[in-house]
């Protein structure tokens, strides 16, 4: 998988969680929360939509990591390379 076809991934999770928001101008270095106005059980559908899509255990210490686009790829991507 590549980081390009993981962050679409992602921003269709986010999607779900906020349909309203404007995608095309998503900083990959900035959090969720900030950009999206996400609160906390906005960010635990995340972790749970990824959990969920990509069938991986993600620990609750490790939910920090998920924060932005940048931190989530960095995290997830060496997990789902390893899986395949």
């Amino acid at each position: 998988m590549t980081s390009a076809e993981l962050r679409e991934s992602i921003i269709g999770i986010l999607k779900e969680i906020a349909p309203d928001e404007d995608y095309d101008g998503l900083k990959d270095d900035v959090s969720f929360r900030t950009q999206l106005e996400m609160d906390s059980m906005d960010m635990l559908d995340v972790v749970l939509g990824l959990r969920r899509l990509y069938k991986l255990p993600i620990p609750e210490s490790d939910y920090p990591r998920l924060d932005s686009m940048n931190s989530t790829i960095e995290y997830l991507l060496p997990l789902l390379n390893e899986k395949e």
